[in-house]
């Protein structure tokens, strides 16, 4: 006979992958469950992980994400979206975020139960984003609030408190821009391809239209208007002339009136409109005689700051370690760096084993006793033999809190920290990642610097044109990563090895390399996420101040910082090296001696991780302190 699973998870698991498929109306997706981040592929589709308790919040978040992903699969034509994808970045998240709207309307209304599920998951990820905090337009997402409102304005349900504040933001915003072309919306709901333009469309309303690209239809319209003269005229001449309203009064009085019928019409007119916009240029006039309007302030460089301003993003560069070196330079400059720290590699392991027990300490298996339900507690039937009308008694698994976790290190890769300091900090990362992966906890580890000293080609693009006084950040970011969450440790191990290369270590902008991991951070699904910053100086950076207050960077991070500890979705603390950085972070020590560095990461990361919430609170305090 088999042994039955003893998770009670299981079952509601194999039910909700049936009914994904299902959905989804293929029998062969393949649908997992994980502590990654939920994602999608063409054949597979990867859930959130339910535990053994099995917490309301777990399930509704499972199964709106199952509705959501099996809704894609089934409406949504991955070649039809790649024809109309926008260019630029900004473009793009509004283009993706109406589709998925778009996809979950239309999902609504071939299945009404998927509505609150999907309501759930959205409510779920806006408070994790803080969203229900949010105050100012310019802390919100454009790209979020239009695809709450697309879903708002296609479905008729009331969102999520955390949503529905993001998208009251900016609603006045988008409807006083995209007033006209919103009333087309029902119109082109169940049609992809006529979606697609209606929010190429809303983008170019909303002043976005530079980063669309080239019109995909505009050879093919040619040729097709040339066909459909002869057969068409009588249909297209009251479109060519009249507004969005006469197109509804033909609907309203021709009820028969096929749904394709109406989208080819939608679609005409759409085309029509952005052949009238190429040939107005800039300065066409609105309709029905209104002034023409102006089109939105670019969205603000930083989330913290709305007033930070950066000169150019052309040459900044996001980047992968493998990327900077070949794998056999990664291979010899990690040589080095085990070379150069043999004699300190013993001291930096006995602490990282510290650290180990102290979280395997709490791994331990532990049990709840005497349950209604879980697992037959064997060690009380002697109870039951001497009195046969005792109950049985059950016992349940507890589970850790630190499972489900992700820390991202953030090291200083400035020139400042050349020699000693960057081998340390490195080993140190290194240790530390392979400890915490074995405890089951997530590790990325990120590095920043610049491209140039002096500025780079940001600098001189900025002399060729005119030298434009207070230009704000003037230098090209170099945001590395040599490990990210989701890559094992001895996959990545090489990698740190590119902080021994010559030339890497630059200027250093702690501001905005903070914001980018704390975005980084924010997008992944764990529930506990810590952010450590080993730094040793204040931002600096000879090019942008010479031209900027003295305090430009300083008062920028300081406002990340505040940013990030207000919305709390991610714990901070920070690492000074003989730099006084409890100034700018609320949980935060300072060192005087480098080779300090392994023993204060250990004791921050052992402290975020004890199971006591006063002793943690004691201990940064005395770290804080000392």
């Amino acid at each position: 006979m088999n042994k039955p699973s003893d998770n009670p998870a299981d079952p509601f698991k194999k039910a909700l992958a049936e009914a994904t498929k299902v959905m989804a109306d293929d029998p062969e997706l393949a649908v997992t469950y994980s502590v990654d981040p939920a994602g999608q592929t063409a054949d597979t589709i990867r859930l959130p992980q339910v535990s053994r308790r099995m917490t309301r919040d777990e399930v509704l978040l499972a199964r709106g994400t199952a509705d959501a992903f099996a809704l894609r699969h089934k409406f949504h034509d991955p070649k039809v979206s790649a024809r109309y994808m926008p260019q630029g970045q900004m473009a793009q998240d509004l283009y993706e975020a109406m589709e998925t709207a778009r996809i979950e309307a239309v999902g609504a209304e071939y299945m009404p139960g998927t509505a609150g599920n999907i309501d759930a998951k959205i409510g779920t990820e806006a408070l994790r984003k803080g969203y229900d905090q949010i105050t100012q337009a310019s802390d919100a997402p454009l790209a979020v609030a239009a695809g709450y409102l697309i879903r708002h304005l296609a479905t008729g349900r009331d969102l999520p408190k955390g949503a529905e504040n993001v998208m009251e933001l900016w609603r006045g915003f988008i409807e006083d821009h995209c007033g006209g072309t919103l009333e087309n919306l029902e119109d082109t709901l169940n049609d992809q391809q006529a979606f697609a333009k209606f929010a190429r469309q809303l983008i170019s309303d909303m002043g976005y239209g530079d980063q669309l690209g080239d019109d995909p239809d505009s050879l093919d319209d040619d040729q097709e208007d040339e066909a459909e003269e002869g057969s068409d005229d009588d249909q297209e001449e009251p479109d060519s002339t009249g507004e969005d309203d006469s197109d509804g009064e033909e609907a309203e009085g021709a009820p028969e009136q096929s749904q394709e019928d109406s989208q080819d019409a939608s679609q005409a007119q759409v085309s029509m409109d952005d052949q009238a916009d190429t040939e107005m240029g800039e300065e066409a006039e609105m309709p029905e005689g209104e002034a023409p309007l102006e089109p939105p302030a670019p969205q603000p460089v930083s989330d913290a700051d709305p007033d930070y301003r950066v000169f150019i993003t052309d040459f900044d560069e996001e980047i992968s370690a493998e990327d900077l070196a070949e794998p056999v330079e990664l291979e010899r400059l990690r040589a080095y760096l085990d070379q150069q720290l043999e004699p300190l590699k013993g001291a930096v392991s006995r602490l990282a084993n510290k650290l180990q027990r102290r979280l395997q300490a709490q791994q331990n298996r532990s049990w709840e006793f005497d349950r209604e339900e879980g697992i037959l507690d064997a060690g009380r039937l002697a109870r039951i033999v001497a009195s046969p009308t005792t109950p049985l008694s059950f016992k349940v698994e507890k589970d850790t809190d630190f499972r489900d976790t992700v820390v991202t290190l953030l090291l200083d890769n400035s020139g400042s920290m050349r020699g000693r300091p960057i081998s340390i900090a490195a080993i140190c990362a290194d240790v530390m990642a392979r400890t915490l992966e074995r405890c089951d906890v997530k590790v990325e580890i990120l590095g920043f610097t610049t491209k140039a000293w002096k500025g780079g080609q940001s600098r001189e693009k900025w002399l060729a044109a005119g030298r434009e006084p207070t230009p704000g950040r003037l230098n090209d970011l170099r945001h590395i990563v040599y490990k990210s969450a989701d890559a094992p440790w001895r996959r990545t191990r090489p990698n740190l090895g590119l902080m021994m290369k010559e030339g890497l270590l630059k200027e250093n902008i702690d501001g905005e390399a903070l914001e980018w991991a704390h975005r980084r951070m924010a997008a992944r699904q764990e529930q506990r996420k810590v952010l450590m910053v080993i730094s040793d100086g204040a931002p600096v950076d000879d090019s942008t101040l010479s031209v900027n207050p003295a305090n430009y960077l300083e008062k920028h991070l300081r406002d990340v910082i505040a940013m990030v500890e207000k919305r709390k979705a991610v714990e901070l603390v920070a690492i000074g090296i003989g730099h006084d950085v409890t100034r700018y972070y609320e949980r935060a020590v300072t060192i005087t001696d480098v080779e300090q560095l392994a023993g204060a990461m250990t004791e921050q990361l052992a402290s975020l991780f004890d199971s006591d919430p006063r002793k943690r609170a004691r201990v940064m305090g005395m770290r804080k302190a000392g």
